[in-house]
């Protein structure tokens, strides 16, 4: 099992880990929500939880709780600008669906 960052990702979370002066990584998460059932969490991470599984793609910690784990294996997390738009896209293999608005999906 793994989840990866790609380079624009691991040097956009840093920057902002860096920029917030504490930090040791991101957690990515699932929650129960939305027209679709799942929608991705996100969070700065100050201290780890003994529980998370923890990956690491260009020197960025990534922190996984066990039961988001089994929804986000084998996802890319990356950062993309398109025009003004700004933000993280996932490439998770495991989406069936994802609702019309984009903030939720199922598996």
């Amino acid at each position: 099992m793994a989840v990866t960052l790609t380079s624009q990702a691991a040097d956009h979370i840093g920057k902002y880990l860096q920029k917030r002066g504490k930090g040791i990584g991101l957690r990515l998460g699932v929650r129960t929500t939305g027209c679709s059932g799942m929608a991705y969490k996100l969070e700065y991470v100050d201290e780890p939880v003994e529980q998370d599984q923890v990956f690491e793609s260009f020197g960025v910690k990534v922190f996984i709780d066990p039961k988001s784990l089994s929804y986000l294996d084998g996802t890319e997390l990356d950062y993309a600008r398109e025009g003004l738009n700004e933000g993280f896209k996932f490439r998770n293999p495991n989406e069936k669906a994802t609702c019309g608005c984009g903030e939720s999906f199922t598996v």
